[in-house]
């Protein structure tokens, strides 16, 4: 994942970097002269004019490096999101049922916040990188024995970051999906706000042994992980200080110029504390960067990776046929805790006509709802269109002959019609025709409100419907929500005229005294299907 971000923005990264590395070596030139100024008995021009000359130089690469790094951190966050979503988007949904939405949600806001923190920590490790090694050439020039021990003193400060590294690792993991699980539970708190509010011993278990303990979990494995993490750079800060110690007390007795030598060392030894704090602080970060990048991919796997591009160009929507040819679906079913089979199926569907699909809870009703309209692929079996099979690379265009309201329906902030220039008349119309005019409107192709009771939103959810103005409408249990009077207007208004413009209409539903309106009655008895009438 950082790999393709990086590629993205190969030219821009390389720019920034390039401006860390030089207001790093500037800093360390600085030093140089700093010294040179504090040993000699008369400052020469040119060490003046260098000396304010890297100022500049320091200063402006220094800016620019900020400001390029925070331009590739936004731009990297964007194009991060267009990725995912647009995984998502072409992503089948039985595939993202099973990845979960928590899931999805937590790659889009705090994992993708966290591996973009990776181009905001870069510039600090680039910087702080060249400002050591600098210093580290800086003392092989004053004395090479004195640089031979801190080249020890380094390498057994990274030997201990690198054992620290590894078991922080753990638990930073630990802590990136226990991230994702909470998401799920962040969601419970107001999409079951009524039923946390109905039962209060359910709203402290909750509260308690769910949320509560995630929310302990994620912060009791990152606290941990940081802490190893900020022990390995006490660990260093002991060593430096340790070297400095030695230089100024053993190694440096000896030494010829050793005024110059230990005032360089001094100089080197401050001006390099801060950078290596810095260094090894980022480099956790980087470390949650990569773990969370890490993540987004495993989450993303889950996805089909080679799922066909959905089109919008217009596709022909009519249909003459649509059979389902000894159809097979397999899926685990949460009530028996067994994988559940509905099919064979055989079926066959034709414009003009209206079905009504009935059957107890957890018969398949809604998956074989879903199968008919290409939500779900078969696992066996065939679906045609007039004949023609649908498959993988077809599917998406065989999913544009349908317009569907589920039980978990969803009112996107606007009315996602590109071509209707009388979308908010015809909207405005069907809103009246279903006594909703008094309660919103449609202004400038969006709902003024969306503030309604369930069934008031289903029936803006079949106002979206009509205006599609598919060939195929499916509608899951949409009278279940709905007082007597617009169930009358329902079964015995809008369905027939839907049945006069040639549309094929199926209908979940258990109101059994409207059944004689449709063409047939078919009934799913634990994944068996059998048509009654």
């Amino acid at each position: 994942m950082l790999t393709y971000l990086i590629q993205q923005s190969r030219l821009l990264l390389l720019t920034a970097s390039t401006a860390s590395i030089v207001s790093g070596i500037c800093g360390v030139l600085m030093i140089s002269r700093i010294n040179i100024a504090l040993t000699s008995e008369a400052h020469s021009a040119a060490l003046i004019w260098s000396f304010f000359g890297l100022i500049v130089v320091l200063v402006l690469s220094r800016t620019l490096s900020s400001v390029l790094f925070e331009y590739l951190a936004q731009h990297a966050m964007a194009r991060l999101r267009h990725y995912i979503s647009g995984r998502v988007l072409a992503a089948e949904l039985r595939e993202l049922e099973e990845i979960g939405a928590a899931n999805v949600y937590s790659a889009l806001s705090s994992h993708c916040a966290s591996v973009v923190q990776f181009f905001v920590t870069l510039p600090s490790l680039l910087n702080h990188s060249v400002v050591v090694v600098g210093c580290m050439v800086y003392m092989l020039l004053l004395s090479w024995h004195i640089f031979f021990a801190a080249v020890i003193m380094i390498g057994l400060g990274a030997l201990g970051h690198y054992l620290a590294q590894r078991k922080a690792m753990e638990f930073l993991k630990k802590a990136s999906r226990e991230h994702d699980r909470l998401f799920g539970y962040f969601r419970s708190l107001t999409d079951g706000s009524k039923e946390l509010r109905l039962n209060a011993q359910k709203r402290a278990l909750f509260r308690d042994k769910l949320l509560g303990q995630s929310i302990e979990e994620a912060r009791k494995n990152r606290t941990i992980g940081a802490s190893i993490f900020m022990a390995s750079s006490r660990w260093g800060n002991f060593l430096i200080y340790a070297f400095i110690g030695l230089v100024l007390f053993v190694l440096a007795e000896n030494i010829p110029n050793r005024n110059q030598v230990m005032t360089g060392f001094a100089l080197v030894f401050f001006y390099m504390m801060g950078p290596l704090e810095g260094l090894l602080g980022a480099i956790p970060r980087a470390k949650v960067s990569g773990i969370a990048a890490e993540r987004i991919e495993e989450i993303v796997k889950g996805m089909s990776e080679f799922a066909p591009a959905f089109t919008t160009a217009s596709v022909d929507r009519s249909f003459q046929s649509i059979q389902l040819t000894n159809v097979i679906h397999r899926y685990h079913h949460e009530q028996s805790d067994e994988t559940f089979e509905l099919g064979p199926v055989n079926l066959a569907f034709q414009p003009g006509t209206i079905t009504f699909l009935v059957g107890g809870n957890g018969s398949g009703k809604t998956t074989l709802a879903k199968l008919v309209a290409g939500l779900y692929a078969p696992e066996s079996g065939t679906v045609t269109v007039d004949g023609v099979p649908v498959d993988h690379s077809s599917r998406d265009n065989y999913r544009q002959l349908f317009s569907a309201v589920f039980s978990d329906f969803h009112l996107f902030e606007r009315l996602l019609e590109r071509d209707r220039h009388d979308l908010d008349e015809a909207g405005n119309r069907l809103l009246h025709h279903l006594h909703l005019e008094k309660k919103v409107k449609v202004d400038n192709g969006a709902f003024t409100t969306q503030s309604l009771s369930q069934g008031q939103r289903k029936r803006l959810a079949l106002v979206v419907a009509r205006l599609e103005d598919r060939p195929f409408l499916v509608f899951d249990e949409w009278a279940a929500d709905q007082d007597p009077t617009f169930k009358d207007v329902f079964y015995r208004e809008l369905l027939p005229e839907l049945k006069s413009e040639g549309k094929a209409v199926l209908v979940i539903s258990h109101d059994d005294r409207y059944f004689n309106l449709g063409d047939r009655l078919l009934k799913l008895e634990n994944g068996k299907l059998e048509e009654t009438s």
